[in-house]
């Protein structure tokens, strides 16, 4: 088994997706469906995807699918033979194929990994759904990069071909160039709307350089540019020039070198954004990591931990971004161990971040099942930072996988 797709089903097993079922995860029902088709992004390059792709779908007895970034399936042509045969496994509009509610699929598995992915017959998690093959390219936002949905192509023998992943990939990249050319007030040079109206956005999750918009617009940020903004956001009332300085730069600068810097940020978002005398930010600015902690406020840890794509500016040395970051991740990662959910916990030892989280995989060792297809992985990577950091444990030594690890 390829390597994606076997990290593809420890998620899926982690998720406890019945291997056995052929129910429909339906999300968004009938009443509510029109409404987040004609409000999604998509709606736009829909009629352009059928045109290039249906017709060729439909020839070879295949489906041609569109699914929001949820994995929710808004879209799904094709002949009346292959829908039908689609709704014995739930593959119909308003369904959920995200990888935690379907298994492994081609939709589901690009959502969780960023790319396109194929998917063929025996490589899907549930049983009802191995007589397909299926070949699915993520669809992002030509201005932030984030993902707006996946682009799919599912049916029999004719999909599993090279041929189908570059014209789905293709498909994919011309959705975005029409996305990129309707929109046109999207560029990211220039500078920002004017003050007033909604709250200005700050996207620093996981990006070496920040994303400033509003009402459509944003213009990119530099990466010192992007460390003033959040220290301005997180000091509502105001710093003085020596306060901002010591939050922004990991080592001392003149009161000049500041004073260049905020005049060159001004010139960039305006006046009326960033004020003097204190320096401080005259327009509500709502940061990504804002979204991530209101999560987390509110008890929704699988939107907090979807939402959280990354650490804030995680190249930076600003001591205020490093405080900030280091915030941010430990309450979410507090927020997932005291879950308890094993779904969880396993999407946050798969990350970057939390691979080298012992606490988190003891913990996911002691919840899971004894017989679940996730405790060899567990045990694997908890052997491997045994091993890093020179512990000797109770695994070590043939004692079995309940006791602490011991130095």
């Amino acid at each position: 088994m390829r390597s994606e797709v076997a990290d593809s089903w420890r998620r899926s097993a982690a998720a406890g997706v019945d291997v056995e079922s052929t129910d429909p995860a339906i999300t968004l029902p009938s009443d509510a469906l029109q409404d987040h088709r004609d409000a999604h992004p998509l709606a736009r390059v829909y009629p352009l995807l059928e045109e290039v792709l249906g017709r060729a779908a439909r020839e070879c007895e295949a489906l041609l699918a569109l699914s929001d970034d949820a994995g929710q399936l808004l879209w799904v042509s094709g002949s009346r033979t292959t829908l039908r045969r689609a709704e014995l496994i739930g593959f119909v509009e308003g369904a959920n194929w995200d990888e935690r509610l379907a298994g492994t699929n081609a939709p589901g598995t690009a959502l969780a990994l960023g790319r396109p992915v194929v998917v063929t017959g025996e490589e899907h998690y549930r049983v009802a759904v191995r007589p397909w093959n299926c070949v699915a390219s993520p669809i992002h936002d030509p201005l932030t990069g984030a993902v707006l949905g996946v682009l799919d192509i599912t049916g029999g023998p004719d999909v599993a071909v090279p041929q189908t992943l570059a014209m789905v990939t293709t498909a994919a990249r011309l959705a975005e160039a029409e996305l990129a050319r309707t929109v046109p007030s999207r560029g990211v040079h220039g500078r920002v709307p004017e003050a007033g109206g909604d709250a200005f956005q700050l996207q620093c999750l996981g990006r070496r350089e920040g994303l400033l918009g509003r009402g459509g617009r944003t213009v990119a940020l530099s990466p010192r540019h992007t460390e003033m903004m959040v220290v301005l956001a997180a000091a509502p009332g105001g710093l003085s020039g020596e306060e901002l300085a010591a939050l922004t730069y990991p080592h001392e600068v003149t009161a000049s070198t500041l004073r260049v810097e905020v005049n060159r940020l001004r010139h960039l978002v305006g006046d009326d954004v960033v004020g003097s005398r204190p320096y401080r930010l005259r327009v509500p600015v709502a940061g990504d990591w804002h979204a991530v902690q209101a999560h987390v406020a509110a008890g929704d840890v699988a939107s907090a931990l979807r939402t959280y794509v990354g650490p804030v500016l995680p190249h930076s040395e600003s001591p205020r971004v490093r405080d900030l970051r280091a915030e941010v991740e430990g309450e979410v990662r507090q927020a997932v161990f005291r879950s308890g959910r094993t779904d969880l916990m396993t999407v946050w030892t798969r990350s970057p971040w939390g691979a080298d989280d012992y606490e988190m995989w003891r913990a996911l060792e002691q919840r899971l099942p004894a017989t679940s297809a996730l405790q060899p992985l567990v045990r694997a990577q908890l052997g491997r930072l045994d091993a890093a950091y020179g512990v000797v444990s109770s695994r070590a030594r043939g004692g079995g996988s309940t006791g602490r690890a011991q130095v």
